[in-house]
C-alpha cells in the first residue's frame, strides 16, 4: 500500500493518524507512508519524531469577523489556499498514492481536494461530534467518511458513506490494569482526582480548580493531581499560594506543569476533570475512568459541548458548561461521584461500552476495501 496521512493544527488530529501509520507498518513493512501537514503545526514535531516523513503546505484559518483586519486576513487565506492545491497535487503526482486519508485541521484540506480530483479513493475521519471545516469542504467527495460513535451519522448529508470506525488511542489507555497503576503511585489509601485543561492550560479553569484546592486544603478527602498546563505553570504556583493553598503542607495535593504517563494516571484515577476535546473522549473512553467534563466554549462549532452531551447521554459523564462552573461546584460534583461508588460503577461500563478498541483496524480495514474496490 502506498499512502498519503494528511493532518494538522493539534494533537488530536496528527495522533490518530500515527495510531494508523504504526499499525499499517507493524502489519507490513513494505507499506510506504508519506505525511502532508501545515508548515507551522504540531504536526512538524509529532511526524518527523514518530519516524515519517513529512510534506508541508502553507495553509491558514479564516476569520469570521468582518474589520480590515480579518478581511485582509481571509484575502491571505484564500492566496494560500491556492498556493496549497498546487503543491499539494505535485506532491501526490509524484507519490502516486493508492489511497489518502485524512484526520483534520485546515491542512488536510488541499491533499483531500486534490485526491478526489484526480480519482484516488480518499477517506476522511472525523473524531468530533460535529465536522470541522476541512471535513464539510469535502465530505460531499469523499469515497467515506469515519466517525468515532453512532451519534455522529445523522451530522452527514449521505448517511450511507459513514463507517462508525472510533477514534485510534494509544494501546496503553486500553491495557493499563487500574489497581496496578494505583500501587505504582502509591495511592491506594484514598481516592484519586485527576484534572487538567490541556497542554497550554486554561486561565480561568486554572483559576477555579485553585479555588477547588483551597476547598480540598480544610477537607482533606482525596488525593488531587492537577496538571497546570505550560502557561497555568507560569502564574498559578503564586497563585494558589495567594489564595491559602499550601502545597508543602498538603500533599494530598500535586500541581505539576505536565502530565507525562496520562494512561497510569487516568487508569488510576477514580474521577477525572477535563476538557472535552476528541482525543480526550477517546482516551477517556478508552480507560473507562468517570469523568466530569467542561467543554472548552471557545471552539469552531461549540464541538466540545457536543461531544461531551454524548457521554453525558449515556450516563458516562458529567457536564458542567464553564459559565456554570466554578471552586465550590467542580468539589461538590467531585465529592458526589466519589461518596457514589455504584453511579461510578455505571459510568465506567458505560465508557467502556463506547470505547473502540480496534478503532486504527477498521480504519485500515475501510482503506483496504477501497483500494480494492478501485482496483
Amino acid at each position: 500500500m502506498r499512502i498519503i496521512l494528511t493532518c494538522g493544527g493539534t494533537g488530536g488530529h496528527i495522533n490518530p493518524a500515527i495510531a494508523v501509520a504504526d499499525t499499517l507498518k507493524r502489519m507490513d513493512p513494505d507499506t510506504q507512508i508519506l505525511f502532508m501537514g501545515a508548515d507551522d503545526g504540531m504536526e512538524r514535531t509529532l511526524v518527523p519524531k514518530a519516524g515519517y516523513e513529512l510534506r508541508c503546505v502553507k495553509i491558514s484559518n479564516f476569520q469570521r469577523k468582518l474589520t480590515p483586519a480579518a478581511i485582509w486576513h481571509n484575502l491571505v487565506t484564500s492566496w494560500h489556499i491556492a498556493a496549497s492545491l498546487r503543491k499539494a497535487d505535485q506532491i501526490i503526482r509524484d507519490f502516486q498514492p493508492d489511497v489518502i486519508l485524512g484526520t483534520g485541521g485546515y491542512a488536510s484540506y488541499p491533499a483531500l481536494r486534490q485526491g478526489i480530483r484526480r480519482g484516488i479513493p480518499t477517506a476522511v475521519h472525523e473524531s468530533n461530534a460535529v465536522p470541522g471545516l476541512a471535513t464539510r469542504l469535502v465530505a460531499k467527495n469523499v469515497s467515506r467518511i469515519l466517525v468515532p460513535f453512532e451519534e455522529c451519522r445523522s451530522q452527514y448529508q449521505n448517511p450511507e458513506r459513514v463507517t462508525v470506525t472510533g477514534t485510534p488511542v494509544r494501546e496503553e489507555f486500553l491495557s493499563t490494569d487500574p489497581q496496578e497503576a494505583k500501587q505504582k503511585l502509591g495511592m491506594t489509601d484514598m481516592p484519586l482526582v485527576v484534572s487538567y485543561w490541556g497542554s497550554l492550560g486554561a486561565r480561568e479553569m486554572n483559576k477555579k480548580i485553585a479555588d477547588m484546592m483551597a476547598i480540598e486544603c480544610r477537607e482533606k478527602a482525596f488525593y488531587h493531581i492537577h496538571a497546570t498546563g505550560s502557561y497555568g505553570w507560569r502564574w498559578m504556583p503564586e497563585y494558589v499560594r495567594e489564595h491559602g493553598v499550601d502545597l508543602a503542607a498538603n500533599p494530598h495535593l500535586d500541581m505539576r506543569e505536565y502530565i507525562y504517563d496520562m494512561p497510569s494516571l487516568m487508569a488510576a484515577a477514580d474521577v477525572i476533570i477535563c476538557r472535552a476535546g476528541a482525543s480526550t473522549i477517546s482516551e477517556l473512553t478508552a480507560s473507562a475512568t468517570p469523568a466530569i467534563l467542561v467543554p472548552s466554549p471557545n471552539v469552531t462549532d461549540n464541538h466540545q459541548e457536543k461531544n461531551a452531551r454524548i457521554l453525558e447521554g449515556r450516563g458516562a459523564a458529567v457536564v458542567i458548561r464553564e459559565a456554570e462552573c466554578d471552586g465550590q461546584v467542580l468539589y461538590e460534583q467531585t465529592r458526589q461521584l466519589l461518596e457514589n461508588p455504584e453511579r461510578r460503577a455505571k459510568m465506567a461500563v458505560q465508557q467502556h461500552a463506547m470505547a473502540v478498541p480496534d478503532a486504527t483496524e477498521k480504519i485500515i480495514g475501510v482503506l483496504e476495501d477501497l483500494i480494492r474496490r478501485d482496483g
